[in-house]
């Protein structure tokens, strides 16, 4: 397990000074310049001058990225360009409420995919399997925004149960933040449970075909044994990648969900600084979601290992 682990970070240290060249290069060639943004409507010459030296950005591109991988590697990811908070500051204030939403919806998605794929499995050929096919398209089919404008006018203008927007942090009252993100989760689970109840579906089907499955059969293990025992624990390898890769594609894209639902997380963060050209800020979340997926990632191969046990002897 500890060689598995030391290898794949050996791998990602290459992979993540390859992307923050990628992130430093391509966010150069963004359209605008936030120095004339930052200077206001009279743009003083003298402010553009001081501004530019301020923020290094005379320097040639290569000077920059050195410059900031230094930064990056004493724990500095720059100072915003608007605000002059510094770029940890700020995604310590939005990250964890990103986590949050994204962490209710795919427990709520996992309650509801992986059950709904073992159940079509098992009944493949019946009304049960039709029925678990015709929500995960429903799933799939609904767009977000319609979906949260819906719950909104509904669940909390029409029926008043839930609030309707905001957010409020765990520390200062759980049940209310809770009930605050219950409906944004709900909506973000919708096309998660859908795309995890087609490959549990696919994968227990294989699973259910395979040689070990008719071997425990015949010795008279129960349905029960042998669909949660033998085939679904042999299926869940696939089940895991997915489950990484879709949390980590809920970190940096709920933007659309935050934003009707009015909350102030990590997307909406990324959106913004991306208009206001605020390179620092930019640069310092696109490597944090890129370490993020790297991270999964080997929380995923470790995974594999839990799962499988014949990985382990490997």
């Amino acid at each position: 397990m500890f060689k598995l682990i030391l290898r794949r970070i050996i791998v990602a240290i290459p992979t993540l000074i390859l992307v923050s060249m990628l992130i430093f290069s391509l966010q150069k060639i963004l359209p605008g310049d936030p120095v004339l943004a930052m200077a206001g409507e009279e743009r003083d010459p003298a402010v553009l001058t001081y501004l530019r030296e301020k923020y290094r950005l005379n320097d040639p591109v290569p000077v920059q990225y050195l410059a900031w991988i230094k930064q990056v590697g004493q724990g500095n990811l720059g100072v915003s360009l608007r605000t002059d908070i510094p770029v940890v500051t700020l995604i310590r204030q939005k990250l964890p409420v990103t986590i949050q939403l994204a962490t209710m919806a795919m427990i709520l998605a996992l309650f509801i995919g992986i059950p709904l794929g073992i159940l079509a499995a098992v009944n493949k050929g019946t009304r049960i399997e039709f029925g678990a096919n015709m929500l995960a398209l429903s799933g799939m089919s609904i767009p977000n925004f319609w979906l949260g404008i819906l719950l909104i006018m509904l669940v909390a203008v029409k029926w008043k149960l839930l609030p309707a927007s905001g957010f409020v942090p765990p520390t200062d009252d759980l049940w209310l933040s809770l009930k605050t993100m219950l409906m944004p989760a709900v909506v973000l689970s919708t096309v998660i449970s859908a795309y995890l109840m087609r490959h549990t579906r696919s994968a227990m089907l294989e699973a259910l075909s395979a040689d070990y499955v008719r071997t425990a059969r015949a010795k008279g293990a129960s349905e029960s044994v042998v669909v949660l025992r033998h085939a679904l624990r042999n299926a869940l390898m696939p089940i895991v990648t997915l489950v990484t890769i879709l949390f980590g594609e809920l970190l940096s894209g709920a933007v659309l969900t935050e934003q009707i639902f009015g909350i102030p997380g990590f997307g909406k963060l990324l959106v913004d600084t991306v208009f206001n050209r605020d390179y620092a800020v930019v640069q310092g979340v696109v490597l944090c979601i890129a370490v993020g997926f790297i991270t999964l990632t080997l929380i995923a191969d470790i995974l594999y290992v839990l799962v499988n046990p014949r990985l382990r002897y490997a």
